[in-house]
C-alpha cells in the first residue's frame, strides 16, 4: 500500500448525518427519560432530592442526544485510494480500519427508513479479514452509490484473490 499513509482520513459524512444520529438518539433518549419522570411521578411521597436526581437524568439524557452525534461528527472520517479504503472512528481510541483494494470481497449499500429521509446511506466493504467489515457510514445517498460502483470497478481490475 504504497499511496496509503495513516494520516487522517479526508472525507467526514454527510452534515446531513448529525441531525439523522440526533433523531436516533432522541428515539432512544426521550422514552428513557419519560419513564424516569412517569416513575417519579408515581410515587406518593415524593422526596425533593428524588426529583432534582430524575430532572438531572433526564438532562443528562437530553444533552447525551444532543452533543453525541456531533462529536461522532468530528472523529467519523474516511478515504479511498487507489490502493485501499481506509477509516477512523472513535474520540478517546483511534480505531482505524484499512481494506486493501485486492482483499475486498463485497460492498453494499444500505439505507434504513429513517436514513432514507435524510437522504443517507451506508456503504460497507467485505474483506476476508475476520476483523470484519468496514463501514462508511452516512453519505449522500448518490455518493454511496457513485463510491460502490467505483470501489467495484476497482476492485475488479486490482489484482490479487480476495483472501
Amino acid at each position: 500500500m504504497t499511496g496509503t499513509s495513516m494520516r487522517p482520513p479526508r472525507n467526514r459524512a454527510d452534515p446531513r448525518a448529525v441531525r439523522w444520529w440526533t433523531a436516533q438518539w432522541l428515539i432512544l433518549m426521550v422514552p428513557v427519560a419519560a419513564a424516569a419522570v412517569w416513575a417519579y411521578w408515581t410515587f406518593t411521597d415524593r422526596p425533593m432530592w428524588l426529583g432534582v436526581v430524575v430532572a438531572a437524568f433526564g438532562a443528562g439524557c437530553l444533552a447525551l442526544a444532543v452533543g453525541a452525534p456531533r462529536a461522532y461528527y468530528q472523529v467519523e472520517r474516511w478515504e479511498v485510494t487507489d490502493d485501499a479504503v481506509y477509516t477512523r472512528k472513535g474520540w478517546l481510541t483511534h480505531t482505524w480500519q484499512v481494506a486493501p483494494m485486492s482483499r475486498i470481497q463485497r460492498i453494499d449499500t444500505a439505507r434504513g427508513p429513517v436514513q432514507r429521509l435524510f437522504g443517507l446511506a451506508d456503504v460497507t466493504v467485505t474483506t476476508a479479514s475476520s476483523a470484519g467489515a468496514i463501514t462508511i457510514a452516512a453519505l449522500d445517498h448518490q455518493l454511496a452509490a457513485d463510491l460502490a460502483e467505483r470501489l467495484t470497478a476497482r476492485t475488479q481490475a486490482t489484482p490479487g484473490d480476495a483472501t
